[in-house]
């Protein structure tokens, strides 16, 4: 792969010319929350892990974990944080408990489409605040930007969903702040990890749930049991992974330790959303054939699910300070990226 080559060339050279890049290896357990063999979603921990393992020469070796072989996929931040493991890969909208600004970095409804949300990220001091919003609630790590994808399917349902009554009383999984957009129409939401959704599907334990896009919720068979797959993916318009390093391990990092995850994880970024871009039109197309419902939910429907989730981003940004702080930086940079985003791309129609 050309990108891999390149990073590796440059660490190599950078070697050459300094002789003593990396003072210290670095060797790094990483449970993941993400079983690697799901496209976009868990596929980056491996390659960045490989990756950086080429790229630095053996210096730093991370050995991933698939999820609950080592920590639990929710207590990923706490085991990084403490120090029980040295790194972690996780979707961090699992602690918005802890962190209640964490959500506006994992997955917002109604939110920014992917490019655009790696944009405020990237320069709009995205990545700078949520070094900050860890530290303001007492976690020591570091956290990296290390996998993107575009909008998840709104759910797995028995039935459609024509009205915001159809939740009232609906046992769902369902993640983040579109759970709570989801529990004020009076929905019964719970979370549990993906491995165990069919499971629960199956038995009756959840009416219907939503994890993730085609390519992913096709390998996790949630079609072999219900038939109705709504769209679009309102609640989640991207969906970002971060690997966290626990704090002491990043600071005892040499610059170009450093220099190799920062781009390695930018990378991972970038083939996160390219995988799920190639792959879910031709999931999805197949999908009729499987006898499933690929329904769009009506668009007064949508009116009034963004109208209550405006209700619900407001009442968290009056009860934390940093989620105020970051929800306001969102919509200022949306201000304007809304003129570019309307005028400038070809409607999806044509």
């Amino acid at each position: 792969m050309k990108l891999l080559k390149a990073i590796t060339g440059i660490a190599g050279a950078i070697a050459l010319t300094t002789g003593s890049v990396y003072a210290d290896d670095l060797r790094w357990k990483m449970p993941v929350a993400f079983s690697t063999n799901l496209p976009g979603l868990g596929s980056p921990a491996a390659w960045v892990a490989d990756n950086l393992n080429a790229a630095s020469g053996g210096s730093i070796q991370v050995r991933v974990y698939e999820p609950g072989k080592l920590v639990p996929a929710f207590d990923i931040l706490q085991s990084v944080s403490d120090g029980k493991v040295s790194a972690g890969y996780t979707w961090i909208g699992y602690d918005q408990g802890k962190v209640p600004a964490i959500p506006l970095f994992a997955a917002v409804p109604f939110g920014m489409k992917p490019w655009a949300y790696t944009g405020w990220y990237y320069y709009g001091g995205g990545h700078e605040m949520l070094q900050e919003v860890y530290a303001n609630k007492g976690f020591d790590v570091h956290a990296q930007l290390c996998g993107i994808i575009g909008p998840e399917t709104a759910g797995w349902y028995k039935d459609k969903i024509d009205t915001l009554e159809d939740y009232k009383g609906l046992k769902i999984r369902f993640a983040g702040l579109g759970g709570k957009v989801l529990e004020k129409l009076g929905a019964s939401v719970t979370m549990m990890p993906g491995g165990e959704l069919f499971q629960a599907l199956e038995k009756g334990t959840i009416d219907a749930t939503e994890f993730s896009m085609p390519a992913i919720d096709q390998i996790l068979g949630f079609n072999q049991v219900v038939k109705y797959n709504l769209f679009p993916g309102w609640h989640q318009q991207f969906t970002a992974q971060y690997m966290l390093i626990n704090k002491d391990e990043w600071n005892s990092a040499t610059d170009a330790q450093k220099a190799l995850v920062d781009a390695s994880c930018t990378a991972a970024t970038t083939l996160a959303l390219a995988e799920g871009e190639y792959k879910n039109g031709k999931v999805l197309a197949g999908f009729q054939a499987k006898g499933v419902n690929a329904d769009q939910i009506p668009r007064d429907v949508l009116q009034k699910l963004k109208s209550v989730t405006e209700e619900v981003l407001k009442e968290e940004a009056s009860k934390d300070a940093d989620f105020k702080r970051v929800y306001e930086s969102q919509n200022e940079f949306m201000e304007t990226y809304k003129v570019w985003d309307s005028r400038a791309y070809v409607p999806s129609d044509l």
